[in-house]
């Protein structure tokens, strides 16, 4: 049975702060003025400081791998890891990201080719990367969209039939885990993201991880504009260097993530306690034998059955202050940019096309309120 509109939860959305589809998880501003007091002092700001390499080494403590390279954000990691691992010609794709992820091929020169994605995923779909590899392909490049792990033994399988490379955006993964092997520890390196969107944030920041010791150093040099000394340069570098600041954030965003993720569990838990079973919405569980990360909470939304549009319900919910996204639309294939490549047309696209149509990203951090998410589920739900 339908439960009724609760109209004075609606008009307490209405009338209280914006509610965005997510919140920076920062650390109280008073734990971090030591870290910039002592960041004064030293007059060390960048150039692998300090605290740039404590954040290195407890980050890849805690995430269990051996080789991290920060930078100052996630878009300049993609870029240099490609250069890093000397990617030419063209690289398979998914459509169904944010456009970053296809930017940095178009900055390396490299030909986009888009595979489309598995409707239970939303990922790469690998039984139709290998009809797309040609004498040009060099490199696979999945995203773990919504921090959801990608089928990283098909596509192992299809990089080492064809001597490939495999370069996985992680952006969404922080903190992911799955039973039986280190998630970031696949294909040749996996790229995260430490934007103020994300899970876990350094206000901007990146990493690229790496099981290459060698290939860590070359991201070293290529990242601080190509020098391997004081003379000598060994390729065309760039300056991405992540700063002390964002290092210092980092370190002590390190000692409040578990708790943000254990929140947004709870989160996620009471969504699906509200919107399951509704007709006409698709909610998605965590995926089995994955430790998850609730970095997100897609829903899609079939008009037919459910009444209304996702579109409408997005309006909807603007109306009341709360700001959902529709991530990711529009599809990268279907961009100005993009959308001329021969790869990108819709027909070559239809799930993908179909997902971007009908996705909705609802609010998801640890500090959303058990009322506000039953009021965002009666909005969605009731207020027709």
């Amino acid at each position: 049975m339908e439960e009724p509109v609760i109209e004075t939860e609606l008009s307490t959305i209405a009338s209280e702060e914006e509610i965005y589809v997510t919140r920076p998880n920062l650390p109280p501003l008073e734990s971090l003025l030591p870290s910039l007091a002592a960041i004064w002092e030293s007059g060390r700001l960048t150039n692998n400081g300090p605290f740039h390499r404590r954040f290195e080494n407890e980050l890849g403590k805690h995430l269990g791998v051996g080789n991290v390279n920060l930078f100052s954000n996630a878009t300049l990691a993609l870029i240099v890891g490609l250069e890093a691992l000397r990617i030419l010609g063209e690289v398979i794709t998914t459509p169904y990201s944010f456009v970053a992820t296809t930017h940095a091929l178009q900055w390396n020169g490299i030909t986009p080719v888009f595979c489309d994605i598995d409707e239970r995923t939303f990922n790469i779909d690998p039984d139709k990367i290998e009809a797309l590899i040609t004498t040009r392909t060099s490199a696979i490049m999945p995203v773990h969209v919504y921090g959801r792990p990608c089928e990283v033994d098909k596509i192992q399988a299809i990089a080492d039939k064809y001597g490939l490379k495999v370069i996985y955006d992680a952006a969404h993964a922080f903190g992911v885990t799955m039973k039986d092997k280190n998630l970031l520890l696949e294909g040749d390196m996996s790229i995260l993201s430490f934007h103020g969107t994300k899970l876990f944030t350094t206000f901007e920041g990146g990493a690229i991880i790496t099981r290459d010791e060698k290939l860590k150093k070359r991201i070293d040099f290529l990242k601080n504009f190509g020098f391997a000394d004081e003379v000598t340069v060994v390729g065309p570098g760039i300056n991405g260097k992540m700063n002390e600041f964002q290092a210092a954030v980092g370190l002590l965003g390190l000692q409040i993530v578990q708790d943000e993720i254990s929140k947004r569990k709870s989160v996620a838990e009471a969504y699906h306690k509200r919107l399951d079973g509704v007709r006409g919405i698709k909610t998605y569980a965590a995926p089995d034998e994955v430790s998850y990360n609730y970095a997100y909470f897609p829903i899609l939304i079939d008009e037919e059955e459910f009444g209304a549009s996702r579109d409408e319900v997005y309006e909807r919910l603007k109306r009341h202050n709360v700001f959902a996204r529709r991530y990711f639309y529009p599809l990268i294939s279907d961009m100005p940019t993009y959308r001329n490549l021969p790869s990108a047309g819709r027909e070559h696209l239809p799930v993908a096309g179909r997902v971007a149509d009908h996705v909705l990203c609802l609010p998801m951090y640890g500090t959303l309120e058990p009322k506000s998410v039953h009021a965002i589920c009666n909005c969605i739900r009731n207020d027709r």
